[in-house]
């Protein structure tokens, strides 16, 4: 297991982000929120009402309230537990634009965009959710449950929609019923919600309110700090993790207020790196691997679920999307991150590729194989086969290779690993190209459908009416 801090810098840490929340406060955009953290010991600023402080002992106090381990699942009812240094779960990333293949020409997402990316994402077996993402043919403010519905209609991977209003949550509570035909939604979590606060320190009104409209219902939420070092946050990384650490235990700290045992992730993996050369954000950094990975030991820190992303800066499918997407994920594989967003993410989490979806499946197969290690016993040194075997015989046909080679040795059949002479006479393909086949292949199948059509009608209703509510129609 890859380790970042030590136990003392964890403390140190954590101190100063107590002493941030207790000195310099947060802001808190919701009377009503506002007023249940004075009613727990908040003490409110003087001459600015809408900052309060929040007593090192208050914190302590609701942060042991929220749960340090529950259960997801998907939508064909297989379970994970996500817990502290538990497995890790990669999932795709929201977007606002689409790009196939090796083109250099991205297009804003649509419907048939993101259903075949959800299509092909369902197919990868290191995927284990599905996240949200922008849909030009909507209002912005209906995005999140037209893309929910895309997404429970093709994928059977657990779904993580990215809300862009209150309502939206509620939308998608209400389809929920529908999806799971009236099975209690507590029993059967196979969505998780999550928002992030301004970077420093200030809730706003759409997150509390979304937190307060979801509640009741025990829904799993990731509670983020995007900190941006150098501009949102101080330039030094151990800065930017303090003010971090602040801000997502401020919404712990709210969210058991709301609903008390409120299962909540502990995420400042959604970092940032300011460049100062380009006035750009930068997300496929080492500094950026750098503060996710100590972020996730912050997280265990608490005893708390991590989560993280794992992305590139690159604009499109090429080496410095894999190389940085390769350091982000073995970081975040290595420090045992429970949460991994960014998988088919490039150009600091705006645009998303199927194909890039099918290299970073591999990249996560491998970065997997690595972490698992091997095992050291009596039956895996193979003393007595060596004895056997040495100086006058092959291991390849011994019974004890039959036996382990599947759980030693990662096969792919996206790497090239044959002679040149082969690769040549299949095609001479990269791995960007066979990638490419890959999606074809899939796309020009039968899709999948994980829904009925009667349950399609139910939720085509529901997302009418709710498109009606907030006076929008496409």
């Amino acid at each position: 297991m890859l380790q970042i801090l030590s136990n003392d810098e964890k403390k140190l840490i954590h101190q100063n982000g107590k002493r941030i929340l207790e000195e310099v406060g947060i802001k808190v955009h919701n009377s009503f929120v506002y007023g249940l953290l004075l009613d727990a010991g908040g003490i409110p600023d003087k001459s600015d009402p809408v900052r309060v402080y929040l007593p090192g002992t208050m914190v302590d106090k609701y942060v042991a309230l929220c749960p340090k381990q529950f259960t997801i699942k998907d939508r064909v009812g297989r379970e994970t537990v996500v817990k502290s240094k538990g497995a890790p779960i990669y999932y795709t990333s929201n977007a606002t634009h689409y790009v196939r293949g090796t083109s250099k020409k991205a297009v804003p997402i649509g419907v048939n965009e993101f259903t075949d990316f959800v299509r092909v994402a369902d197919k990868l077996e290191n995927i284990g959710g599905i996240v949200g993402t922008s849909l030009k043919e909507y209002p912005p403010n209906c995005r999140d449950f037209a893309g929910f519905k895309i997404t429970a209609q093709y994928s059977g991977k657990h779904i993580r929609p990215c809300i862009y209003t209150p309502s939206g949550a509620e939308a998608i509570i209400e389809m929920s019923d529908i999806i799971l035909e009236g099975k209690p939604l507590r029993d059967n979590m196979f969505f998780t919600l999550g928002y992030s606060i301004v970077s420093p320190l200030t809730w706003t009104g759409t997150a509390l309110e979304l937190f307060i409209k979801s509640k009741n219902h025990g829904i799993p939420v990731m509670i983020n700090s995007e900190p941006m070092a150098g501009a949102t946050s101080p330039v030094t990384l151990a800065g930017s993790l303090a003010m971090a650490d602040a801000e997502v235990l401020s919404g712990i700290v709210i969210n058991q207020l709301i609903e008390p045992g409120r299962p909540c992730v502990y995420n400042s993996g959604f970092a940032h790196v300011f460049d100062m050369m380009t006035t750009l954000v930068l997300t496929g950094s080492p500094e950026n691997a750098l503060m996710q990975a100590a972020g996730a030991e912050m997280a265990q820190f608490h005893g708390l679920p991590s989560a993280s992303w794992a992305l590139s800066d690159s604009s499109m499918l090429d080496s410095q999307a894999s190389f940085e997407k390769l350091i982000t994920v073995f970081a975040h594989t290595l420090s045992k991150v429970n949460m991994v967003w960014g998988i088919g993410n490039i150009e600091t989490s705006k645009t998303i590729s199927p194909e890039i979806a099918v290299i970073d499946n591999e990249i996560i197969g491998n970065c997997l194989r690595f972490s698992d290690r091997f095992k050291i016993d009596e039956e895996h040194l193979a003393f007595d086969l060596i004895k056997e075997v040495a100086f006058h015989g092959s291991f390849l046909d011994t019974a004890h290779t039959l036996e382990h080679f599947q759980e030693e040795i990662r096969y792919s059949s996206l790497q090239n690993r044959t002679t040149r002479a082969t690769w040549e006479s299949n095609g001479s393909r990269s791995i960007e190209e066979k990638a490419e086949q890959k999606v074809n292949e899939d796309l020009s199948s039968k899709p999948d459908l994980y829904l009925s059509g009667r349950q399609m009608e139910k939720l085509d209703t529901i997302e009418k009416k709710w498109m009606e509510r907030l006076n929008q129609v496409i």
